[in-house]
């Protein structure tokens, strides 16, 4: 596939804001400033950008309790965002969602889900719904090789598939599910293979090459988006970062984690664009710096931003005016 300067440029600024935030996100989360969790997605860049950047802009995505990428990689404010995990009153869901609940409806991300395979039957329940409403709208469902145990999974892909329902299933197999190793938990080496079992197409692709990763994703949505049904989209990307922040590893062989982060999908397509002159060390110093501008200003609102009032936590428990 065969891409011009302009998208080559997209991939690389929408790959490096997600790395530069995850890396704030990780800073103010050790300095005490975020509650609760964080689940790094680095490393795992080049999946969310090379399917969402063959996604349409009224196409929908579901996320995981990883999702910090999949949000910014569909377009996602990163001000708002790191308000969010504040849990400051600004953020996209008043500060009530945190780091693994982020949603906004009007970028087409349907929300991430701290449940293992939770996101799945939203993803499938929208693209039905999109099929009846005839929208021709795509749904991408990201989800982890751990989910593929999960009696929703199974459930949600033989639905879409006998109803050839407009979604792609991306699998981001990161090799664990926390401290379990997915070679314990399927008895696959090729995760793809299980889509033989619901009908559809399995691909599997590197999952640090957002090349390859978009060239498979335009393929998946074209062909849910054209009423041909799901595919089931495996990206092997073994996880360079423990499950959380805090976790130290002690379960993983360190040979493992050093092969990851040589595999660091960010300066290997770095590389690339300036081997193929695509473009200039300049070029990309401007983006560069360009996402260091946007990163600071997003922990200077998140940090200025006030909580939201006890009273608040009533607020939005139910939809109105619906009946």
């Amino acid at each position: 596939m065969t891409l011009d300067k302009e998208k080559h440029a997209h991939l690389y600024h929408s790959m490096l804001r997600i790395r530069r935030f995850e890396e704030a996100a990780i800073d103010v989360f050790s300095a005490g400033k975020i509650p609760g969790f964080i689940h790094s997605y680095i490393g795992e860049e080049a999946i969310a950008v090379g399917v969402c950047a063959a996604l349409e802009p009224g196409d929908q995505i579901t996320g995981t309790h990883r999702g910090h990428g999949h949000c910014l990689a569909k377009g996602m404010r990163m001000d708002r965002m790191m308000a969010e995990l504040f849990g400051k009153r600004t953020g996209y869901n008043k500060g009530k969602g945190g780091s693994m609940h982020i949603t906004d409806f009007q970028s087409g991300v349907l929300g991430c889900n701290g449940i293992v395979a939770g996101g799945i039957g939203l993803a499938t329940g929208a693209a039905w719904g999109h099929q009846v409403l005839k929208t021709g709208r795509v749904v991408a469902c990201f989800f982890g090789d751990g989910a593929m145990n999960r009696g929703s999974f199974h459930e949600a892909v033989n639905m879409a598939s006998i109803w050839r329902l407009p979604v792609v299933y991306v699998v981001e197999a990161n090799g664990w599910g926390i401290s379990m190793a997915t070679s314990r938990a399927i008895n696959l080496t090729d995760l793809s293979e299980r889509a033989k079992a619901y009908g559809i197409p399995g691909v599997s692709v590197d999952g640090y090459d957002v090349l390859a990763v978009y060239e498979a994703a335009s393929a998946a949505v074209a062909r849910a988006r054209n009423g041909d049904g799901p595919t089931m989209l495996v990206c092997y990307a073994p996880r360079i970062r423990g499950h959380e922040e805090g976790d130290p590893q002690t379960y993983r062989p360190k040979e493992d984690i050093e092969k990851a982060k040589r595999n660091d999908p960010l300066p290997r397509y770095r590389a690339f664009l300036l081997q193929h002159q695509i473009l200039s060390e300049e070029e990309l110093g401007g983006i560069e710096k360009q996402v260091e501008a946007e990163v600071a200003e997003a922990i200077r609102f998140a940090d200025e931003s006030p909580y939201p009032a006890p009273e608040e936590a009533l607020e939005d428990l139910f939809v109105e005016g619906v009946w």
